[in-house]
């Protein structure tokens, strides 16, 4: 399924990541439209940049323990094997591929028509090594438990994560690191799981996914978890707050844009009020870091000027571990909806749909490494900047 790999700088951009201590992946959550971030590390690893922090909510966890659980050179391919089974009927064989000229267009009702049909039975059938309507359903149960009260069982999915990652190299200490979000059912509190932390386990990425009321909440070590997205669907902020502080190259993937057209009927309203509640305002949170960091940056030149003989004053302690002389180069990719997706863009998993959320990705990534020194180091003058290969000015 993946693109052949084409020839690109490789040397340059080694160089330039290089100058980082840390090339972090930072992948939203968006179900279906996670196909996207498949692409965009397809072309990461073509240009020959290797993450070594992957953080993940959702879908984006689940690409991450893809990723980091295989080999660099097998990673393409587990990602590809994950989206092609996740993208099949749980039940019925999938509608043969119709014959269609590579050089025409869908028509826009046809379209929209067998991609509702598509969403419709992932409803209905759920998808193969990820979900599957619960027998009995929820609402006939006498006494379920926070494990069972879903529509949803995804027990195929933890075969799949056990199939497709090994969870030996995630917690291996030399291997990339790993941060997935979710949410305690009991507290409401968010909580990160860390490989530098703890162990992490299929349960760990399965609960970052646990989107209610399709899926089940999912017990870890006696505490129930769901799905991340529900208070932050990027985990952007927890490596931009990360201590120590180091020169940072970050690859933002967001898979909802907060730019949209105005609704016009009650389809487009529930597509909207999606892409504003799962955007999680992340240029809203560059910017408030962006700030941050000038300040920062300025209190760490400044502190540099105390003499000697004052820095082990109390005061200047207390500033030391608000200063942050560190660098980062944020490089932002949103997944920009197509004309015929709705508001069930999320669990719309055809494998005609995959193809071309993760054509997207792998495009809008080879597209962003071209740009020239967009993955040069900032300058002391300006420590955080930013890129996007998408950036509407008008927008917030």
């Amino acid at each position: 399924m993946a693109t052949p790999k084409t020839s690109s700088p490789t040397v340059a951009h080694h160089s330039a990541q290089d100058a980082y201590k840390v090339t972090a992946l930072v992948l939203q959550g968006g179900g279906a439209l996670g196909a996207y971030q498949a692409g965009v590390y397809q072309a990461l690893d073509e240009a020959g940049v290797h993450p070594n922090w992957i953080a993940g909510i959702s879908i984006g966890a689940l690409n991450a323990a893809i990723i980091a659980g295989n080999a660099p050179e097998h990673r393409v391919e587990r990602l590809t094997e994950f989206w092609e089974t996740i993208c099949k009927s749980a039940f019925w064989p999938n509608r043969p591929a119709i014959p269609w000229p590579e050089n025409m267009t869908w028509p826009q009702m046809f379209r929209d028509g067998m991609n509702a049909m598509a969403a419709w039975r992932a409803l209905t059938e759920g998808q193969s090594g990820f979900f599957q309507p619960r027998m009995p359903p929820p609402i006939l149960q006498w006494h379920g438990t926070p494990a069972t009260t879903s529509w949803y069982d995804t027990t195929p999915l933890r075969e799949t994560l056990e199939r497709l990652a090994d969870f030996d190299r995630i917690n291996h200490p030399k291997c990339v690191r790993v941060s997935v979000g979710a949410v305690n059912v009991r507290t409401g509190n968010f909580a990160y799981f860390d490989n530098r932390v703890g162990q992490l386990r299929p349960e760990h990425f399965m609960a970052s996914g646990a989107l209610p009321p399709g899926f089940p909440a999912v017990e870890i070590d006696g505490e129930y978890y769901w799905d991340g997205g529900m208070v932050s669907n990027t985990p952007l902020y927890k490596v931009l707050s990360e201590r120590p502080h180091r020169d940072s190259l970050i690859f933002q993937v967001d898979l909802w844009s907060a730019c949209g057209a105005l609704p016009r009927d009650m389809g487009t309203v529930a597509e909207r009020v999606k892409d504003i509640q799962y955007s999680s305002r992340t240029r809203l949170v560059t910017e408030y870091m962006h700030n941050t960091r000038e300040q920062q940056q300025l209190l760490h030149e400044l502190m540099a000027l105390v003499p000697e003989e004052k820095r082990k004053e109390s005061a200047y302690r207390r500033a030391e571990r608000y200063s942050n002389g560190a660098l980062t180069n944020l490089v932002h990719l949103i997944y920009r909806d197509k004309p015929y997706e709705g508001h069930y863009k999320d669990y719309e998993f055809s494998a005609a749909t995959m193809h071309e959320h993760w054509q997207s990705g792998l495009t809008d990534m080879r597209h962003t490494l071209t740009q020239p020194h967009w993955l040069d180091p900032p300058t002391r003058e300006n420590p955080f900047v930013t890129h996007d290969v998408h950036r509407v000015l008008n927008c917030d």
